[in-house]
């Protein structure tokens, strides 16, 4: 069992997550702990268990056993296994800021109203969502660019929209699969320091998924996934294995 050395309480703490599709294991007993203002990377080859460790953290799909204990500033502590998909929906929606790969931006939908739905989704009135949205937008380098649709941006600035999106809530966990994985390396460490700056700049936590040890490298921490399993926790200048009991 691993237990990671941080400097303040977890504000996500995963116990024994275990998930299985048929006979493939995708996580075999993962205990992770995740501290607000912190970046963690998650790393492995394809199929070791990246991308659903993710959803699992994020409560985007429940693990088979486990608990995954959410624990924010001025907030009761919860456990996602236990919630209804109605109440974790509504957690995710609130306190989750999510960013991926290809965005998943509506493309009907201007720049600012992407950000504007995820403030009227939570029940701010369209007006005052648009103007945060345009707030939003303009501290991300894309002030003039509100009106825009999706494929009238470059694949830098839509993902500037997406994080605008995913932080316009004041989420204070941010999960993100494969942001630069789409982009040039130039345009991908411009928008790396960008979502860095939105989230731990700001003391929030940010769960990344990448296969890129570069990004990777900009992280706090990086943890590496095997066949579902984790082996290695490393923190800048220290490194950790972790066995895993069978």
């Amino acid at each position: 069992m691993l237990e990671n050395s941080v400097d303040h309480p977890p504000v996500l703490n995963a116990q024994d997550l275990r998930r299985s599709f048929g006979p493939t294991v995708a996580l075999n007993g993962v205990n992770l702990k995740i501290s607000l203002g912190e970046s963690l990377a998650i790393m492995g080859p394809s199929g070791s268990g990246k991308s659903t460790l993710l959803h699992a953290l994020a409560g985007i799909e429940l693990p088979d056993s486990g608990s995954l204990i959410l624990d924010l500033p001025g907030q009761s502590r919860v456990n996602l296994q236990e919630l209804k998909d109605k109440a974790r929906t509504k957690l995710r929606r609130e306190s989750f800021g999510f960013v991926f790969q290809a965005g998943l931006l509506i493309p009907e939908l201007t720049a600012e109203e992407n950000v504007a739905m995820a403030l009227m989704i939570n029940g701010t009135a369209r007006q005052a969502a648009m103007a945060q949205a345009g707030q939003a937008l303009a501290a991300l380098g894309l002030a003039g660019m509100e009106q825009r649709r999706i494929g009238q941006l470059s694949g830098g600035q839509a993902q500037r929209v997406a994080i605008a999106r995913a932080q316009v809530t004041g989420a204070m966990v941010v999960f993100a699969d494969e942001p630069t994985g789409a982009l040039d390396s130039a345009t991908g460490a411009e928008v790396l320091d960008i979502l860095l700056d939105c989230t731990v700049g700001q003391g929030k936590s940010l769960v990344m998924v990448t296969h890129d040890p570069t990004v990777a490298a900009r992280c706090d921490r990086v943890v590496k996934l095997s066949d579902g399993n984790l082996i290695s926790d490393s923190r800048q200048g220290s490194s950790t294995f972790v066995g895993q009991t069978r």
